[in-house]
Protein backbone atom coordinates (compact mmCIF):
# COMPACT_ATOMS: atom_id res chain seq x y z
CA UNK A 1 0.00 0.00 0.00
CA UNK A 2 1.51 3.29 -0.62
CA UNK A 3 2.65 5.92 2.51
CA UNK A 4 3.26 9.45 2.49
CA UNK A 5 4.38 11.38 5.28
CA UNK A 6 1.46 13.76 7.09
CA UNK A 7 2.06 16.76 9.03
CA UNK A 8 0.77 15.80 12.57
CA UNK A 9 1.08 19.13 14.36
CA UNK A 10 2.71 22.60 13.65
CA UNK A 11 6.79 23.05 14.83
CA UNK A 12 7.52 25.14 17.30
CA UNK A 13 11.05 26.66 16.33
CA UNK A 14 13.38 23.51 14.76
CA UNK A 15 10.52 20.62 13.31
CA UNK A 16 10.71 17.05 15.52
CA UNK A 17 9.37 13.72 14.34
CA UNK A 18 6.93 14.64 16.52
CA UNK A 19 5.14 16.66 14.39
CA UNK A 20 4.87 14.09 11.52
CA UNK A 21 4.31 10.59 10.93
CA UNK A 22 4.79 8.09 7.78
CA UNK A 23 1.19 6.68 7.25
CA UNK A 24 -0.60 4.06 4.69
CA UNK A 25 -2.62 6.19 2.28
CA UNK A 26 -5.09 4.95 -0.26
CA UNK A 27 -4.69 6.20 -3.94
CA UNK A 28 -7.21 8.08 -5.80
CA UNK A 29 -9.14 6.07 -8.66
CA UNK A 30 -7.35 6.63 -11.82
CA UNK A 31 -9.96 8.31 -13.95
CA UNK A 32 -10.10 10.35 -17.33
CA UNK A 33 -7.21 13.11 -17.24
CA UNK A 34 -4.98 11.23 -14.62
CA UNK A 35 -2.07 9.18 -14.24
CA UNK A 36 -0.42 6.83 -11.82
CA UNK A 37 3.03 7.58 -10.93
CA UNK A 38 5.67 5.77 -8.94
CA UNK A 39 8.39 7.94 -7.58
CA UNK A 40 11.78 7.33 -7.80
CA UNK A 41 12.93 10.61 -6.08
CA UNK A 42 12.30 12.73 -3.65
CA UNK A 43 13.04 16.58 -2.68
CA UNK A 44 13.52 18.06 0.20
CA UNK A 45 13.98 21.78 0.43
CA UNK A 46 13.50 24.81 3.09
CA UNK A 47 10.73 26.23 1.82
CA UNK A 48 8.87 23.56 3.07
CA UNK A 49 9.43 24.54 6.60
CA UNK A 50 7.65 27.84 5.89
CA UNK A 51 4.54 25.66 4.88
CA UNK A 52 4.62 23.63 8.30
CA UNK A 53 3.31 26.96 9.83
CA UNK A 54 -0.40 28.55 9.29
CA UNK A 55 0.68 31.39 7.60
CA UNK A 56 0.62 33.40 4.69
CA UNK A 57 3.53 32.67 2.32
CA UNK A 58 3.99 32.15 -1.38
CA UNK A 59 2.81 28.32 -0.78
CA UNK A 60 0.18 27.07 0.45
CA UNK A 61 0.73 25.70 4.78
CA UNK A 62 0.24 22.01 4.84
CA UNK A 63 -2.53 20.59 5.99
CA UNK A 64 -2.68 18.90 9.71
CA UNK A 65 -3.31 15.76 9.54
CA UNK A 66 -2.76 15.81 5.75
CA UNK A 67 -0.24 14.07 2.95
CA UNK A 68 2.67 16.40 2.52
CA UNK A 69 3.99 17.37 -1.15
CA UNK A 70 6.98 18.57 -2.55
CA UNK A 71 8.93 17.94 -6.14
CA UNK A 72 9.41 14.64 -7.14
CA UNK A 73 10.89 12.52 -10.05
CA UNK A 74 8.81 9.15 -10.83
CA UNK A 75 7.74 7.02 -13.70
CA UNK A 76 4.14 6.60 -15.02
CA UNK A 77 2.93 2.91 -14.17
CA UNK A 78 -0.79 3.59 -15.76
CA UNK A 79 -2.02 6.61 -17.74
CA UNK A 80 -5.33 7.48 -18.60
CA UNK A 81 -4.30 10.82 -19.98
CA UNK A 82 -3.50 12.06 -23.71
CA UNK A 83 0.01 12.26 -24.91
CA UNK A 84 1.87 10.27 -21.31
CA UNK A 85 2.09 7.07 -21.84
CA UNK A 86 3.29 4.05 -19.02
CA UNK A 87 7.05 4.49 -18.46
CA UNK A 88 7.40 8.00 -19.08
CA UNK A 89 9.89 10.07 -16.54
CA UNK A 90 7.78 12.79 -15.10
CA UNK A 91 8.33 15.67 -12.79
CA UNK A 92 5.36 16.16 -9.83
CA UNK A 93 4.30 18.15 -7.23
CA UNK A 94 3.79 14.70 -5.50
CA UNK A 95 6.48 14.47 -3.25
CA UNK A 96 6.82 13.28 0.28
CA UNK A 97 5.45 10.03 -0.27
CA UNK A 98 6.12 6.63 -3.03
CA UNK A 99 2.92 6.70 -5.01
CA UNK A 100 0.10 8.60 -5.96
CA UNK A 101 -2.54 9.31 -8.71
CA UNK A 102 -2.94 12.70 -10.15
CA UNK A 103 -4.26 15.06 -12.79
CA UNK A 104 -1.84 14.93 -15.59
CA UNK A 105 -2.28 18.51 -15.83
CA UNK A 106 0.03 19.23 -12.25
CA UNK A 107 2.79 16.91 -14.44
CA UNK A 108 5.67 17.53 -16.70
CA UNK A 109 7.55 15.03 -18.94
CA UNK A 110 11.01 15.00 -18.78
CA UNK A 111 12.98 16.23 -21.79
CA UNK A 112 15.54 14.20 -22.91
CA UNK A 113 18.95 16.07 -22.73
CA UNK A 114 20.69 13.22 -21.41
CA UNK A 115 21.17 13.69 -17.91
CA UNK A 116 19.57 11.06 -15.41
CA UNK A 117 16.34 12.21 -14.28
CA UNK A 118 17.34 13.36 -10.44
CA UNK A 119 18.93 16.60 -12.23
CA UNK A 120 15.48 17.85 -12.78
CA UNK A 121 15.42 18.04 -9.40
CA UNK A 122 18.54 19.46 -8.86
CA UNK A 123 20.55 21.76 -11.39
CA UNK A 124 18.01 21.43 -14.08
CA UNK A 125 15.19 21.80 -11.94
CA UNK A 126 14.16 24.14 -8.77
CA UNK A 127 17.56 24.53 -7.54
CA UNK A 128 18.92 25.25 -10.71
CA UNK A 129 16.26 27.78 -12.04
CA UNK A 130 16.03 29.46 -8.67
CA UNK A 131 20.07 29.59 -9.36
CA UNK A 132 19.91 31.01 -12.88
CA UNK A 133 17.18 32.93 -13.00
CA UNK A 134 18.05 34.81 -9.58
CA UNK A 135 21.31 35.17 -10.68
CA UNK A 136 20.75 36.53 -14.19
CA UNK A 137 17.15 38.27 -14.06
CA UNK A 138 16.68 39.27 -10.56
CA UNK A 139 20.34 40.48 -10.16
CA UNK A 140 20.74 40.89 -13.42
CA UNK A 141 24.74 39.50 -13.01
CA UNK A 142 27.27 40.69 -15.51
CA UNK A 143 30.89 39.62 -16.76
CA UNK A 144 33.06 41.84 -14.12
CA UNK A 145 30.36 41.60 -11.33
CA UNK A 146 32.00 40.81 -7.72
CA UNK A 147 29.38 38.22 -6.63
CA UNK A 148 28.74 37.42 -2.61
CA UNK A 149 26.87 34.23 -2.20
CA UNK A 150 25.79 32.88 1.21
CA UNK A 151 25.31 28.89 1.67
CA UNK A 152 27.66 28.57 -1.29
CA UNK A 153 27.72 24.73 -0.74
CA UNK A 154 24.10 24.64 -0.96
CA UNK A 155 22.48 23.11 -3.69
CA UNK A 156 20.79 26.76 -5.06
CA UNK A 157 24.37 28.25 -3.89
CA UNK A 158 26.89 26.50 -5.53
CA UNK A 159 24.73 26.28 -8.82
CA UNK A 160 25.15 30.34 -8.00
CA UNK A 161 29.18 29.46 -8.28
CA UNK A 162 29.45 27.91 -11.26
CA UNK A 163 27.00 29.94 -13.47
CA UNK A 164 28.93 33.21 -11.89
CA UNK A 165 32.40 31.90 -12.97
CA UNK A 166 30.91 30.58 -16.37
CA UNK A 167 30.16 34.17 -16.93
CA UNK A 168 33.16 35.98 -16.25
CA UNK A 169 32.26 37.47 -12.83
CA UNK A 170 34.58 36.93 -9.41
CA UNK A 171 33.06 34.67 -6.76
CA UNK A 172 32.88 35.24 -2.86
CA UNK A 173 31.14 32.19 -1.25
CA UNK A 174 30.01 31.31 2.76
CA UNK A 175 30.17 28.03 3.60
CA UNK A 176 30.01 26.16 7.09
CA UNK A 177 33.35 24.63 7.56
CA UNK A 178 37.17 23.63 6.05
CA UNK A 179 35.85 21.11 3.82
CA UNK A 180 32.85 22.86 3.02
CA UNK A 181 34.53 25.76 1.65
CA UNK A 182 37.40 23.58 -0.40
CA UNK A 183 34.52 22.27 -2.00
CA UNK A 184 33.11 25.62 -3.21
CA UNK A 185 36.50 26.68 -4.33
CA UNK A 186 37.17 23.98 -6.28
CA UNK A 187 33.84 25.05 -7.85
CA UNK A 188 35.62 27.92 -9.29
CA UNK A 189 35.21 30.54 -6.73
CA UNK A 190 37.77 33.23 -6.27
CA UNK A 191 37.41 32.82 -2.36
CA UNK A 192 35.39 31.30 0.34
CA UNK A 193 34.68 32.21 3.93
CA UNK A 194 33.49 29.89 6.41
CA UNK A 195 30.93 31.10 8.61
CA UNK A 196 31.72 29.16 11.20
CA UNK A 197 35.06 30.00 12.12
CA UNK A 198 35.31 34.07 13.19
CA UNK A 199 33.83 36.95 12.74
CA UNK A 200 31.39 36.88 9.20
CA UNK A 201 31.73 40.48 8.86
CA UNK A 202 35.96 40.60 9.50
CA UNK A 203 36.36 37.66 7.35
CA UNK A 204 34.42 38.80 4.06
CA UNK A 205 36.48 42.07 3.66
CA UNK A 206 39.42 40.29 4.17
CA UNK A 207 38.13 37.84 1.07
CA UNK A 208 36.83 41.16 -0.37
CA UNK A 209 41.25 42.03 -0.54
CA UNK A 210 42.06 38.97 -1.27
CA UNK A 211 40.37 39.14 -4.48
CA UNK A 212 41.52 42.93 -5.14
CA UNK A 213 37.74 44.11 -4.56
CA UNK A 214 36.53 47.00 -2.63
CA UNK A 215 32.71 45.78 -2.30
CA UNK A 216 30.21 43.35 -3.85
CA UNK A 217 28.01 44.19 -6.81
CA UNK A 218 25.91 41.22 -6.32
CA UNK A 219 24.65 39.39 -3.41
CA UNK A 220 22.60 36.01 -3.74
CA UNK A 221 21.01 36.16 -0.16
CA UNK A 222 19.94 32.06 0.90
CA UNK A 223 20.84 32.71 4.30
CA UNK A 224 19.00 35.91 5.69
CA UNK A 225 20.00 37.29 9.58
CA UNK A 226 23.76 38.26 9.78
CA UNK A 227 24.61 36.95 6.29
CA UNK A 228 22.18 39.61 4.80
CA UNK A 229 23.52 42.27 7.35
CA UNK A 230 27.40 41.90 6.07
CA UNK A 231 26.17 42.51 2.44
CA UNK A 232 24.73 45.34 3.40
CA UNK A 233 28.23 46.47 5.22
CA UNK A 234 29.99 45.47 1.69
CA UNK A 235 27.97 46.69 -0.98
CA UNK A 236 29.22 48.68 -3.74
CA UNK A 237 26.86 51.48 -4.70
CA UNK A 238 23.84 50.43 -6.34
CA UNK A 239 24.49 46.62 -5.80
CA UNK A 240 22.15 43.83 -6.07
CA UNK A 241 20.64 41.69 -4.23
CA UNK A 242 18.37 38.52 -4.96
CA UNK A 243 16.61 37.49 -1.97
CA UNK A 244 16.43 33.62 -2.08
CA UNK A 245 15.79 32.30 1.29
CA UNK A 246 16.19 33.00 4.67
CA UNK A 247 17.44 29.87 6.12
CA UNK A 248 18.77 31.04 9.61
CA UNK A 249 15.81 32.59 10.28
CA UNK A 250 12.99 29.72 9.79
CA UNK A 251 13.43 28.35 13.18
CA UNK A 252 13.97 31.14 15.18
CA UNK A 253 10.89 33.08 16.90
CA UNK A 254 13.27 36.08 17.64
CA UNK A 255 13.86 39.18 15.57
CA UNK A 256 16.98 39.50 14.07
CA UNK A 257 18.34 43.84 14.94
CA UNK A 258 20.42 44.31 11.82
CA UNK A 259 23.33 46.81 12.13
CA UNK A 260 23.82 47.84 8.63
CA UNK A 261 20.31 48.07 7.38
CA UNK A 262 20.41 51.88 6.93
CA UNK A 263 22.91 51.26 4.07
CA UNK A 264 20.16 50.70 1.32
CA UNK A 265 19.41 53.99 1.40
CA UNK A 266 23.06 55.78 1.30
CA UNK A 267 24.22 52.97 -1.25
CA UNK A 268 20.82 52.75 -3.33
CA UNK A 269 20.66 49.10 -2.74
CA UNK A 270 18.22 47.67 -4.86
CA UNK A 271 16.55 44.17 -2.75
CA UNK A 272 14.62 42.19 -5.13
CA UNK A 273 12.87 38.47 -3.50
CA UNK A 274 11.63 36.32 -6.03
CA UNK A 275 10.19 32.66 -6.25
CA UNK A 276 11.28 29.75 -8.64
CA UNK A 277 7.58 29.50 -10.03
CA UNK A 278 7.36 33.13 -10.86
CA UNK A 279 9.91 32.05 -13.71
CA UNK A 280 8.01 28.55 -14.94
CA UNK A 281 7.14 30.28 -18.09
CA UNK A 282 10.84 30.16 -18.99
CA UNK A 283 11.47 27.29 -18.14
CA UNK A 284 12.40 26.61 -22.40
CA UNK A 285 14.89 29.39 -22.04
CA UNK A 286 16.52 27.63 -18.85
CA UNK A 287 16.99 24.78 -20.46
CA UNK A 288 18.60 25.57 -23.38
CA UNK A 289 21.13 27.35 -21.42
CA UNK A 290 21.63 25.20 -18.35
CA UNK A 291 21.61 21.60 -20.21
CA UNK A 292 24.80 22.37 -22.43
CA UNK A 293 26.62 23.73 -19.32
CA UNK A 294 25.53 20.40 -17.14
CA UNK A 295 26.00 18.09 -20.07
CA UNK A 296 30.00 19.14 -20.80
CA UNK A 297 30.94 19.40 -17.13
CA UNK A 298 30.84 23.44 -16.98
CA UNK A 299 28.14 23.16 -14.00
CA UNK A 300 28.53 20.00 -11.98
CA UNK A 301 26.51 18.82 -9.28
CA UNK A 302 27.23 17.25 -5.66
CA UNK A 303 24.29 15.41 -3.89
CA UNK A 304 23.95 14.44 -0.34
CA UNK A 305 21.56 10.80 -0.83
CA UNK A 306 19.64 9.59 1.12
CA UNK A 307 17.97 6.25 1.03
CA UNK A 308 14.54 5.29 1.18
CA UNK A 309 10.79 7.15 2.48
CA UNK A 310 11.53 6.58 5.72
CA UNK A 311 14.97 8.72 5.81
CA UNK A 312 12.44 11.33 4.30
CA UNK A 313 11.91 13.25 7.35
CA UNK A 314 15.58 13.15 8.37
CA UNK A 315 16.87 14.40 5.03
CA UNK A 316 14.82 17.46 5.67
CA UNK A 317 16.24 17.93 9.18
CA UNK A 318 19.89 17.79 7.71
CA UNK A 319 18.96 20.47 5.67
CA UNK A 320 19.49 23.13 8.95
CA UNK A 321 21.89 21.44 10.68
CA UNK A 322 24.17 21.46 7.37
CA UNK A 323 24.31 17.66 6.98
CA UNK A 324 24.44 18.37 2.79
CA UNK A 325 26.67 19.74 0.54
CA UNK A 326 24.84 19.99 -2.72
CA UNK A 327 21.39 19.14 -3.32
CA UNK A 328 19.37 17.11 -0.62
CA UNK A 329 17.94 14.24 -2.24
CA UNK A 330 15.66 10.96 -1.27
CA UNK A 331 15.97 8.28 -3.45
CA UNK A 332 13.35 5.66 -3.31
Amino acid sequence: MAKAWHLMQRPKGKPTHDDVALKEIELAPLEDGMVHVRNHWLSVDPYMRARMDDTDSYFDAFKLGQPMDGGAVGEIIASKADGFEVGDKVLSFAGWRDEAVIPAAGIHKLPDLGVDPYHFLANLGLTGGTAWFGLMDVAEAKAGDVVFVSAAAGAVGSAVVQIAKAKGMTVIGSAGGADKCAWVKSLGADACVDYKNGSLLKNLKAALGDVGAKGIDVYFDNVGREHLDAAFAIAEQEARFAECGMIDGYNHEAPYGFKYIAYIIGKRLQLKGFIYTDYQPRMGEFYAAMGPMIASGEVQSRETVMEGLDSTFDAFLGLFSGANTGKMLVKL
